[in-house]
């Protein structure tokens, strides 16, 4: 990256929108100088610089919710960054996975769009299963599973892989849904664990697909 490129404000100041490279989730907007940038760039974490404070801000180096930068993309006016990060705990002060967790206003493309999203739903899972991760709330199935780690995760995607052969082979379709749901969860769940994003399980997917066409 060509830092020189770049276009900071007055102040010295580019804004940084911080995105988990698995969920698509925004974390957090903070803000960059060409030393916090370039700090970035060097030791792979996020360093922003704290407008409040006048002075670098090392994300992370005290609570050890560091966040690992998996790529840094500027837009067209060359003003503004996304950091897409692999997220080591909660983004937010407050102990949150991101800092945008309160809706303002949001659509509900079932019932609105002429042609809702029909997996919409992996994504909210997705979000909801990384923020269980780095929140690790107490009472949630997901904190429990993370907490026995992959050998428990693993067990349960056996578990119901098993389950949704049973279901299929008594042709037992209400039985088939609710298995193969609860086994595209527990997958996810294993993917976050392993820090795979399902884009690049789609991205698979297609590739392959495409190679076969040819």
């Amino acid at each position: 990256m060509n830092v020189e490129k770049l276009k900071f404000d007055e102040k010295g100041l580019i804004p940084a929108v911080v995105q988990d490279v698995q969920s698509k989730e925004v974390l957090t907007v903070a803000y960059m100088n060409r030393e916090s940038l370039q700090k970035t760039i060097e030791i792979g974490e996020t360093v922003f610089f704290s407008r409040s404070r006048q002075e670098l801000w090392h994300k992370g180096e005290t609570s050890g919710n560091t966040q690992k930068v998996r790529s840094i993309r500027y837009d067209c006016d060359q003003d503004a960054l996304v950091v897409v990060v692999e997220p080591q705990g909660p983004a937010c002060h407050t102990g949150t996975y991101s800092c945008f967790s309160e809706t303002l206003y949001e659509v509900d493309e079932r019932v609105d769009a002429p042609n809702p999203d029909r997996y919409r739903i992996l994504t909210e899972l997705q979000e909801i299963i990384a923020k269980r991760e780095h929140e690790m709330p107490e009472g949630a199935y997901t904190t429990y599973l993370f907490e026995h780690g992959v050998d428990k995760i693993l067990k349960k995607v056996g578990e119901e892989a098993g389950e949704v052969i049973i279901a299929a082979k008594n042709r037992d379709v209400e039985e088939l849904k609710w298995e193969v749901s609860d086994l595209f969860y527990h997958v996810l769940v294993l993917l976050q664990e392993q820090k795979v994003p399902l884009d690049e399980i789609l991205a698979t997917l297609k590739e392959r697909h495409t190679k076969k066409d040819n």
